[in-house]
């Protein structure tokens, strides 16, 4: 009876340590992959952050192109049709632009109210001006045109400052292929975008500044 007991217990010890052993191995690759998730998470969040930010940035630059590209349209268009009524026949002016158009009824003063909420005025001042560089070629007011016959076209009036990059501006717009009777009308509008959040990441360059230049021409009876 002793010899089984021994049995028994010879067993028993044999089946706590191998219990025991298996339950080490357990805890060891538990730590080991606790370990690689660690790594594998310090590898994977820049590229996510990266992903997310440069995510935002594309976002605003595709929302600022759109209000860039309706600006200067909207903009030529009211240069041809204007507020005219049967009280009031005259076209719009050039310009002046903002706030020293009191009438705040210029091309040049719609094409910035089209882009006040968009753009950012980096000198803080109210004049708008200050945020985009904006061409406007007409011949009413005091722009008129140059040339005359088939070469006849209208002047250009600059409003603003060119942002760094921004392309040569004539003085006066192309003639129109139906010259004179046709004059040809232009709104330019250059400004210079930079990401909302600029910079490097991680060693790695966000999205860099550009600068964008959109003209919209429109055909006016002469």
């Amino acid at each position: 009876m002793a010899s089984g007991l021994r049995r028994v217990w010879g067993m028993t010890s044999l089946f706590t340590v191998l219990l025991s052993k298996r339950f080490a191995g357990r805890q060891s690759a538990s730590r080991w992959d606790s370990g690689q998730s660690l790594i594998e998470t310090a590898f994977t969040i820049p590229f996510l952050l990266l992903i997310a930010l440069n995510a935002i940035n594309f976002g605003y630059f595709f929302f600022t192109a759109i209000n860039l590209a309706a600006a200067p349209r909207d903009a030529v268009e009211y240069s041809v049709q204007g507020f005219q009524t049967p009280g009031q026949l005259t076209l719009p002016a050039a310009g002046p632009a903002c706030s020293s158009d009191p009438t705040r009824s210029s091309v040049s003063t719609l094409t910035y109210d089209d882009v006040t909420g968009v753009l950012s005025n980096s000198s803080g001042s109210t004049a708008c001006p200050n945020i985009a560089l904006v061409r406007v070629c007409t011949s009413s007011g005091t722009s008129g045109t140059s040339g005359g016959g088939a070469s006849q076209a209208t002047n250009c009036t600059q409003f603003g400052t060119a942002p760094p990059g921004a392309p040569s501006l004539g003085a006066t717009a192309p003639a129109d292929p139906e010259a004179p009777n046709f004059l040809l009308n232009q709104v330019d509008i250059v400004y210079q975008v930079k990401p909302l959040i600029p910079g490097r990441f991680f060693g790695i360059t966000l999205l860099p500044t550009f600068t964008f230049h959109r003209q919209v021409s429109m055909r006016q009876l002469n």
